[in-house]
Parts: structure tokens; C-alpha cells; sequence
């Protein structure tokens, strides 16, 4: 079956579906396949379940008309959200970077959805899977699409621009995230610039944070969309971060938020720079950074009856976990204690990175420090009798439980899969 053809059946659907254990009715069903399972054998119960076709790429599991066979399904799931982006004339801004991608994207739908009706990528569909998700679900009635691109490995934002066609793009910033994949800090440069490469080989527009020298350096663009600086497309200015960020808007109006961590600064600049050129009011931009309040471990305040939390646990690199312990300690509250863990993907660099980590919190004054994983046992090797190290979260738990931490400000910083979230029950 063409593309084309299948296209024809996506319109007769309510839209996608990829797992039987959540199938949409009038679903169109794509049998994906995993390391440890084949989407092609729950195509029959996809269709029992409300699906109105099934996608599959092994002949045996076409066994009636509602089943369409092609050659591999993720390509033709990828193909078919590209026929679809090609249907629409309107701008698509991608998102990748290092650190801050999922805040950046949120800010920015937050100022342009005082203007427009936007779609931005939803929770952390940002891979090979969820991109092409992400651009199925865009309706008719959208008039500018944000995609955030995630990549742990060289050429993968070059694949998703292909089938994504930005004509707008930004690098949030360059960091020691996911070494191992990258082939180092070189490799993470020429993966996240391949947004870069494509705009300019298709004559995007790039917004472009001039105060970040790599990012610069790495910009080829004769007339680049400029923050936040003087004299650049955008103005703004840091004011402080105690305990959340305040600036000065380019129309001089000092915006409070509720974002803590000074890194996030150049996060709301490029929102408001977006806004700016796409034409939204500088006082609805204004309002919706004002109102945006973070989710999901992001750079989050949290208040428990003891204590005040800096939750920043959603994920961390050596880049994001400098930025954080440095606001963190620039941050004015007494009795400070950091928790912070492992941070993965880094290969032969691990223990060179955890150990830097542990230098840098020997020139901070905090209360305790808390080191958790194994990888933090570089760290706590540097720190000696300065921090108390736990090889995992349970081991902490119990600590916590037996040594109650009250009347502190704590922060939380570490991978995902340290689930660091899990100790919040016990400050």
C-alpha cells in the first residue's frame, strides 16, 4: 500500500494507536515491535478492542482486509507523519539541546498560544516514536507546531528533521549529556547542530542566545533571530533567582515566575523572543511567563510540612548538575542540604564527571550533602567525610527515616532512573 493510500485510511480514524493496552476507537493500530515484544502479534486484538485498521510487517499477521501489510511499520509510521506535516503551511518550530528542552518547549507554547493555536510535543514524546506521534496529532486548526527533539546519538536529529521539516529551529544549549553515545563533548556539538544544518540548508530561521559562546561559534546563519542582550532582536535581563527568577521584559516590566534556577533564564528569554517575532503581545507574553508553573520534577518548589524542596530530578548530565548546585548555592536560604545521584549515560567519562562533581560541592557551604549511586562514590571519594554516601536510593530511604531532615531548604538532582521524586515522602 502507498503512503498515499494509507494516508486515506489515517483520515477515516480517530488517530493513532501503538500500545492494545490503551487503543482508541477507530484507532488506526501500528504494530511497533520492542526489544522484548512484537506489535505484529496483537493485531487481531487491536482490532477486537476499537481499532479500525492495523499496520503490520510480517505476512502471517495479515489475515483480513482491516490488516494492512507494508515493508516495516516504524518507517511507514515515520513516512506517514511526514505525508501529514506536508499537508500543512504553517510554521513548525523544533526544540533540542542538551539541558532545558522540555521547559523551553512549554514556555514557548505558553507565550504563542496568547496568539495562536498551537500544538507542542506532549510529556516526552521526543524520539523516533514519539516525533511521528506528535505529528499525526496535529489538527486542521493548528497554525504553528513546536516539536521537541531528543537524541543520545549522532545523526538522530538529522533523521528527525527529515520527516519533521522545521522551519524554525533552536539549540537550547551544548552539555556533557549522553557522552557515551555521543562520542564525547565533539560528538554531542555535531548531533545537536545537525537542527543547525538542515535550517540552513532549507533556508530556516534560527533564534539564537547570544550569550552562549558555543552555540555561536556553531551558528553559520547570516541573519539569526538574537537574545537576549542589547541590540539584539530581543532584550531582556536577568534580575536575580531567590528562590525563583525575576527579569526585566524588553518593555520594562519586571516579570516574577516560578521557576527556580538561574539556567532557566535563557529558557524564558527565547520564549519571549519567539513571541516577539511571531507578533504576540508583549503583556500576553509577559502574563503567560508569569503563570507558567512547572511539572514533572522540572525545576519545581515544593513545600512538605518540614521543609522547602528544589525538586530537579527529571534528568541530569554533568552540565545541568554544575548549573543547578551553582543556583542552588547562590540561592539565599538557611540551612541548605543538597541529595543528589548518579548521572548516566557518560561511559569512560563517568567517573572523571562524578568526581568533578565532588570537587565542585568542596568549595560549597551546604548543610549536608548526600550523595546517592554508585557512580557518586567518585564524588564522595573527593568529599571524604564532607558527604555521606548511600550505593542506592533505598539505602538513603532508610537513612532519612532514621535522621529526619527538618527546617531545610533541599535539593533533589540526579537521572531519571535514580527516581530521586521517591525520597520526597520522607522530607
Amino acid at each position: 500500500m502507498t503512503i498515499s493510500a494509507l494516508y486515506d485510511l489515517f483520515l477515516q480514524c480517530s488517530g493513532i494507536s501503538t500500545d492494545t493496552r490503551n487503543i482508541g476507537k477507530d484507532s488506526l493500530f501500528f504494530a511497533l515491535k520492542g526489544a522484548s515484544f512484537n506489535g505484529n502479534t496483537f493485531a487481531l486484538q487491536a482490532l477486537e478492542k476499537g481499532a479500525k485498521y492495523a499496520v503490520v510487517d510480517e505476512a502471517i499477521y495479515a489475515t483480513n482486509d482491516k490488516i494492512i501489510l507494508v515493508k516495516e511499520v516504524l518507517s511507514t509510521l515515520q513516512q506517514l507523519a511526514n505525508f501529514h506535516r506536508r499537508t500543512f503551511d504553517i510554521p513548525f518550530i523544533a526544540i533540542t539541546g542538551s539541558n532545558g528542552k522540555t521547559t523551553t518547549k512549554e514556555l514557548v507554547n505558553a507565550v504563542l498560544e496568547q496568539k495562536y493555536k498551537t500544538y507542542a510535543t506532549k510529556g516526552n514524546l521526543n524520539n523516533h516514536i514519539g516525533i511521528p506521534l506528535t505529528l499525526l496529532a496535529i489538527t486542521r486548526d493548528v497554525e504553528i507546531a513546536i516539536i521537541e527533539m531528543g537524541a543520545n546519538h549522532q545523526e538522530e536529529i538529522e533523521s528527525y528533521c527529515q520527516y519533521t521539516e522545521p522551519t524554525h529551529g533552536l539549540i537550547t544549549n551544548i552539555g556533557k549529556a549522553h557522552l557515551e553515545g555521543f562520542g564525547g563533548i565533539e560528538g554531542v556539538k555535531k548531533g545537536k547542530g545537525e537542527l543547525y544544518d538542515y535550517l540552513l540548508a532549507h533556508n530556516g530561521k534560527v533564534f539564537l542566545c547570544t550569550t552562549n559562546e558555543t552555540l555561536v561559534q556553531m551558528s553559520k546563519f547570516k541573519d539569526p533571530i538574537t537574545y537576549p542582550k542589547p541590540t539584539n532582536f530581543y532584550t531582556c535581563q536577568f534580575i536575580d533567582a531567590q528562590p525563583y527568577i525575576g527579569l526585566q521584559a524588553e518593555d520594562g516590566t519586571i516579570v516574577p515566575t516560578h521557576l527556580a534556577g538561574a539556567y532557566n533564564f535563557d529558557n524564558i528569554a527565547v520564549a519571549l523572543c519567539i513571541g516577539k517575532y511571531f507578533g504576540v503581545d508583549a503583556i500576553a507574553a509577559n502574563r503567560a511567563i508569569a503563570q507558567y508553573d512547572p511539572q514533572n520534577n522540572r525545576s519545581q518548589i515544593t513545600k512538605t510540612t518540614h521543609n522547602a524542596l528544589v525538586v530537579d530530578c527529571y534528568n541530569a548530565n554533568p552540565t545541568s548538575m554544575k548549573a543547578a548546585l551553582e543556583s542552588f548555592n547562590g540561592m539565599q536560604a538557611e540551612n541548605k542540604v543538597v541529595i543528589v545521584g548518579d548521572m548516566y549515560e557518560l561511559g569512560n567519562e563517568s567517573a572523571a564527571e562524578h568526581a568533578a562533581i565532588g570537587t565542585l560541592l568542596a568549595t560549597m557551604q551546604f548543610e549536608k550533602i548526600l550523595l546517592c549511586g554508585k557512580e557518586m562514590s567518585a564524588a564522595a571519594a573527593i568529599l571524604d567525610n564532607r558527604a555521606f554516601h548511600f550505593a542506592n536510593r533505598e539505602a538513603l530511604e532508610i537513612w532519612l527515616k532514621e535522621n529526619p531532615i527538618q527546617q531545610a531548604t533541599i535539593l533533589l538532582k540526579a537521572s531519571r532512573g535514580m527516581a530521586l521524586e521517591k525520597l520526597m515522602g520522607w522530607l
